[in-house]
């Protein structure tokens, strides 16, 4: 810390661990207030929008949510600008994609809810070259970091000297070394404040165990997802110029997909399966696995188009999100953010909006001066556990209401299971219910706008209305009006 008049004490350095999309914000924000930021990341960083080691789905489908496009645009001025620049792909979320919730197709009707589609390589590459020309901050690649530097409670760097072990009070740095390099040497760099943005694999629970800190408890919910993407070509008269076709697997047909447009004229088709289900790998039982969806629209994107390149697999065994918000003491000067806070299951694409909303709550604590960020962990950590838990209870929901799925279910669960899948089946006929279920999905609006009394009249109105979609003659009766009927 430095002196700078009246007892109050500016920031000196800050450290992130990992340039992934959460590391590279929090360095943005970070600029703000200190004079030096410095992103280590294990990678080697490329120079143009490639797929990387350290992001294995980044290969994959990818979408960014509506708010997390604006939550992008506030950190970094121009954003969207330069995504549409480079080739991102902007539509109506629900005017210009076809959704079969529970195979009922959603009822298409301009929601004013703009998404983009662009791929993960593409994002990063624009967040990191923003972040890069900022004057305070320096990404070094290639490295490790392996250890928080600690001062004893009490000691917070008074004597010059960082130190582990013992009772920590707070972080006063980092030890770094060059990554993958077998007896490479520990350099020693101080810091004010650092932040983990390491992903799922952070060692920081590891790290608070071995200081003496409590550990946080996670939870944890395992759908054991797994899909596999592809790129195709594309021909501007598919899909009659829609951006995407949406899957959404449920409880008794755990099968899922999309088919998405991308920049450069491509489509990627993701194919999914959760509980035990899995998409083979070769093309013809890729393409009977489309086939066996609600939609054609992908087997015939498939069967229509080129491939680019071989199809790629991703596993996702379940999300977990680790209570630091939660824990009774913290280590002062150490945040967690991204995946290594929470990671949700990658179908409902929550990751990178969460990402960009931390790094908002953060620019809010610290408040733009100095002297403003006493008692900055805690506070950071309430705040992003209130994020959290919004999406939380969103992605859970969809995953627990599979019986296989294991994970800890709230009280009254099925009651609301059993009204949510009355829910997809009205938004099929109301498009009003389908809006307000789009903007949940893209956390604008609360999960518990679903259940307003408005919203409670319309499902029981038009869910008697609606009818479940059918790959082989377009619609059938819904298996609700049968139910009725033979009442």
């Amino acid at each position: 810390m430095t002196v700078v008049g009246d007892g109050v004490t500016a920031p000196g350095r800050a450290v992130v661990i990992g340039a992934s999309i959460a590391g590279l914000l929090a360095a943005s924000v970070l600029s703000e207030v200190y004079p030096e930021v410095i992103v280590y990341d294990r990678d080697t960083l490329p120079a143009t929008p490639e797929a990387r080691r350290g992001v294995p789905q980044g290969r994959h489908a990818h979408a960014l949510h509506a708010r997390g496009a604006r939550a992008l645009t506030e950190l970094l001025p121009g954003f969207w600008d330069e995504m549409v620049a480079a080739g991102g792909v902007v539509g109506d979320t629900q005017g210009e994609a076809h959704w079969y919730l529970d195979d009922y197709k959603l009822k298409q009707a301009r929601s004013g809810l703009e998404g983009i589609l662009l791929t993960r390589p593409a994002i990063e590459h624009l967040i990191r070259s923003r972040v890069a020309a900022l004057p305070r901050v320096r990404i070094v690649e290639g490295t490790d970091v392996t250890r928080l530097l600690t001062s004893t409670e009490g000691k917070a760097g008074t004597d010059g000297k960082a130190r582990t072990g013992g009772k920590a009070g707070r972080v006063t740095g980092v030890a770094a070394r060059a990554a993958r390099t077998r007896d490479a040497a520990d350099e020693t760099v101080a810091a004010d404040l650092v932040v983990d943005a390491a992903g799922r694999a952070s060692r920081t629970p590891v790290w608070l165990g071995e200081l003496g800190f409590p550990v946080p408890t996670t939870s944890e919910v395992r759908a054991g997802v797994v899909y596999v993407c592809r790129l195709y070509r594309r021909d501007p008269a598919q899909l009659d110029g829609r951006f995407g076709t949406l899957i959404v697997g449920y409880p008794g047909n755990p099968r899922g997909g999309a088919a998405l447009r991308q920049e450069g004229d491509r489509w990627i088709v993701l194919l999914a399966g959760m509980v035990g289900e899995e998409p083979p790998m070769d093309d013809a039982g890729l393409l009977a696995y489309a086939d066996s969806l609600v939609s054609p629209d992908l087997a015939m994107i498939m069967r229509e188009s080129e491939p680019l390149g071989e199809a790629l697999k991703y596993r996702f065994p379940e999300s977990v999100w680790r209570h630091y918000e939660k824990l009774d003491r913290y280590l002062d000067g150490l945040l967690v953010f991204g995946d290594a806070f929470s990671s949700f299951n990658p179908l409902y694409g929550q990751g990178m909006t969460i990402a960009a909303l931390e790094a908002l709550a953060l620019r809010r604590l610290l408040g733009g001066r100095p002297g403003r960020n006493g008692d900055l962990t805690r506070r950071y950590f309430r705040e992003a556990g209130r994020l959290v838990a919004e999406a939380w209870e969103t992605s859970a929901a969809g995953d627990l209401r599979f019986p296989e799925v294991a994970g800890k279910r709230p009280p009254g669960s099925s009651l609301i299971y059993a009204y949510l899948a009355r829910y997809r089946a009205a938004a099929s006929v109301d498009p009003v219910l389908g809006r307000t279920f789009l903007r949940v999905a893209n956390m604008i609006d609360k999960p518990t706008r679903l259940l307003s009394p408005s919203h409670v009249l319309r499902v029981f109105l038009s869910s008697r209305k609606a009818v479940r979609a059918c790959p082989d003659s377009g619609t059938r009766e819904s298996r609700d009006t049968r139910d009725q009927a033979a009442q």
